[in-house]
């Protein structure tokens, strides 16, 4: 290894770094740089083992920061913001016809995705590469332009296009459902329940909905995507709530029946995140106006 590559350790372990340095944790680390408080560890050990030093104390499960950490989270920490900063500024200047977008993987194939063909009618010149990404991240960090968000407007450093709340409806398959014997919201407490990945509670929330507080028995496998546990739910393996947009073929085809019709709808929505100085990327005002058209449209 020539001695520039030998000074330069990773970018993924340097911001992992900095951000634990910051939030004087690993979990709160993850929270910023779109990582899970395990993967941030093992980012910072593998930055420890490249310096051949450690950067924190551990304690158990608590860690410390300790004097190598500080002097070294001192000279990288500004570093990182640097070219942070000049990042944004050549994206910002740059001219181009293209975008990356991160969306959520079940809205970006069921939702987004029929509707491009009506965007390359508008903007033909206009080049939006996808990827799927299911939580916050730094979108300059990670060269991206917006992201498909799902939940409030909180992603920090960003501009929020607000487009529309999801209702979220009991789906199961019909034999599931007769051979389980579900007449009413009750019959479902105990019975293998789906759920998906971030949102652990919203089948308590919806017991809670039908005026069922004492469900305790709610259990079941969990799926990260919502196309997964579509699709677990038709092989018969429990009920799920999953947004009614979702599954409308599904509903069409009777694939999925709905056995109640209580919805589940709380204060989260979908939001297009932008980042900052968006206004001045003309491709992204397009963008962000076509996508508001489809929603317009999708409301009525």
């Amino acid at each position: 290894m020539d001695e520039g590559r030998r000074l330069l350790p990773p970018m993924a372990a340097l911001t992992s770094f900095v951000a634990a340095a910051r939030h004087g944790g690993f979990s709160r680390a993850g929270e910023q740089v779109g990582l899970t408080q395990s993967a941030v560890s093992r980012q910072i050990a593998l930055l420890e083992e490249w310096l051949q030093m450690p950067l924190f104390d551990r304690r158990g499960r608590r860690v410390a920061l300790n004097a190598a950490g500080q002097a070294y989270a001192d000279q990288v920490g500004p570093a990182l913001d640097r070219i942070r900063s000049a990042t944004r500024q050549a994206l910002m200047q740059r001219g181009g016809r293209e975008l990356t977008i991160a969306t959520l993987p079940s809205f970006g194939m069921r939702w987004l995705a029929p509707r491009l063909p009506d965007l390359s009618v508008h903007y033909p010149d206009l080049t939006v590469n996808f990827a799927a990404r299911s939580f916050p991240f730094d979108l300059v960090d990670e060269g991206f332009d917006g992201a498909i968000h799902f939940g409030k407007p909180d992603w920090p450093d960003a501009s929020h296009l607000f487009l529309f709340r999801e209702e979220a409806v009991v789906v199961c398959s019909a034999d599931w459902m007769r051979r389980n014997a579900i007449r009413e919201p009750r019959d479902l407490i105990g019975k293998p329940l789906l759920f998906q990945a971030s949102r652990r509670q919203a089948w308590q929330h919806w017991f809670s909905s039908c005026g069922i507080d004492d469900a305790t028995d709610i259990k079941g496998a969990v799926f990260e995507h919502f196309l997964m546990l579509s699709q677990a739910a038709a092989a018969g393996a429990g009920a799920a709530l999953i947004p009614r947009f979702l599954i409308g073929p599904e509903l069409e085809a009777g694939a999925l029946v709905m056995p109640f019709s209580q919805a589940l709808s709380t204060d989260e929505a979908y939001y297009l995140v932008r980042r900052q100085g968006w206004e001045s990327l003309p491709a992204l005002v397009e963008f962000s106006s076509w996508l508001e058209a489809q929603v317009k449209d999708l409301r009525g």
